[in-house]
């Protein structure tokens, strides 16, 4: 009986059990995945890649479902079911990706869905062990590759300096000069003028070591030009 389940479940015929059993296959391998992503603080956590997982599934079963139950079918491809998954998550990864004040966030979060779908295409067509060696494979470069990274930065972690400056500043190169000096490394810089109020928003995406004195760095970025506010915030991860 055991293993007639099996062969039912792992049978490449679309059946109402097989179908039951690829679908919570499915919500677990997007849900794992969505976990993960939820835990960084992405806007799409585990209810957007599970639906996005048994989505996938959910396509690639109909588009073997009609040629097996509609075999008098000529004109049609049913391959274009599971096909237009692609385009649709297109659509999702640049839903996900947002560019804020010059920087891009979301990437990351974009090549996991499209991957949690391909993985349901997988789990539709049967490939459990594939699907879930995939899932295994996503969650440690998620986790364990961000924690090379940092590795490689040697022990950096990138911040974002923000400044509300009273005036129109027109010498960066003395802010930049100042950061080099206390060794921050420059990885992106937002400037913005607003000549109404007169004053600048200047924004820098750095690396800081935990031993670095930012207080130190305040203090010497402030005595450049007249400054309304200085603070720091993490930069948000993709």
């Amino acid at each position: 009986m055991f293993d007639d389940i099996i062969r039912e479940i792992t049978s490449t015929e679309v059946t109402t059990a097989s179908a039951i059993v690829k679908l919570c296959v499915s919500l677990l391998l997007g849900s794992a995945v969505g976990f993960e992503r939820k835990l960084k603080g992405q806007s799409a956590g585990i209810r957007t890649f599970a639906l996005i997982c048994m989505g996938a599934t959910l396509a690639m079963l109909i588009s073997i479902y009609v040629p097996q139950e509609y075999l008098g079918l000529k004109n049609g491809d049913p391959g274009r079911i599971a096909a237009q998954v692609v385009t649709g998550v297109g659509f999702l990864g640049a839903g996900a990706i947002i560019q804020m004040k010059g920087s891009v966030r979301g990437l990351t979060t974009a090549a996991g869905i499209w991957m949690v779908a391909t993985i349901g295409m997988a789990v539709g067509l049967g490939m459990y062990t594939l699907s879930i060696t995939a899932t295994l494979l996503i969650l440690v470069v998620l986790h364990w590759f961000e924690r090379v990274e940092h590795r490689t930065a040697m022990g950096a972690e990138s911040r974002i300096i923000r400044m509300l400056i009273n005036c129109v500043v027109t010498d960066i190169e003395a802010y930049r000069e100042v950061l080099r000096k206390n060794k921050v490394t420059i990885t992106n810089m937002y400037l913005e003028y607003d000549y109404d109020e007169e004053a600048t928003r200047l924004n820098f995406v750095v690396l800081f070591k935990e031993s670095t004195d930012y207080i130190k760095i305040f203090e010497q970025l402030r005595t450049l030009n007249p400054t309304h506010s200085i603070s720091l915030a993490n930069q948000v991860s993709i």
